[in-house]
């Protein structure tokens, strides 16, 4: 999206979300050089901010407490088998995986969080410690796909990229070359 409809829809619905902020942060930092229309709409963002016919929300107005209480658990349980086995654990996919499963938790103030702590460690401890539990069995059953893979980088010559991409091409496609030629 384009500075200009950035400024144009945070005009129109009178907001300026974080998402829209980090777009055109984004523009601006990629860009070698503004337009004058760009430079125009942030002259008239910059207004409308200042005057209040634009707001900018605040990145975060609230917090979910499922995700502290998630990571407080699976931290302790990645720790402890990665304590005792040779097995490295993905702490986020662990998470997102139980989060997927549980209810959210949200609150606007510490107040509100503190209950809503509460409440879930009465009434939803088990359920998290269980959802925890399967995203750990799910990560550890996952297979390692390739262990013996190599990232393309920047600092590759284009020999070695070249070499890399020809092995590639000889173990799933080993036929391509022979039925190629016809």
């Amino acid at each position: 999206m384009s500075i200009e409809k950035i400024v144009e829809q945070a005009l129109q619905d009178g907001y300026l979300t974080p998402a829209m902020e980090a777009e055109v942060g984004r523009i601006c930092d990629t860009a070698s050089e503004l337009s004058i229309e760009e430079y125009m709409a942030l002259d008239r963002l910059m207004g409308a901010l200042l005057t209040g016919e634009v707001v900018a929300v605040p990145r975060k107005q609230f917090i979910n407490v499922m995700e502290e209480l998630v990571l407080t658990e699976a931290i302790a349980r990645v720790a402890e088998i990665e304590a005792t086995s040779d097995r490295t654990l993905d702490l986020g996919d662990i998470a997102a995986y139980a989060l997927n499963r549980l209810p959210p938790l949200y609150a606007t103030t510490e107040e509100g969080a503190n209950y809503q702590r509460s409440r879930a460690k009465e009434e939803l401890h088990v359920l998290i410690a269980q959802c925890v539990s399967e995203a750990i069995a799910t990560n550890l059953d996952r297979p390692e796909f390739f262990p013996e893979r190599q990232a393309l980088g920047k600092n590759n010559s284009k020999e070695e990229v070249l070499t890399q991409v020809s092995a590639l091409l000889q173990a799933y496609a080993p036929a391509y070359e022979a039925g190629h030629a016809r």
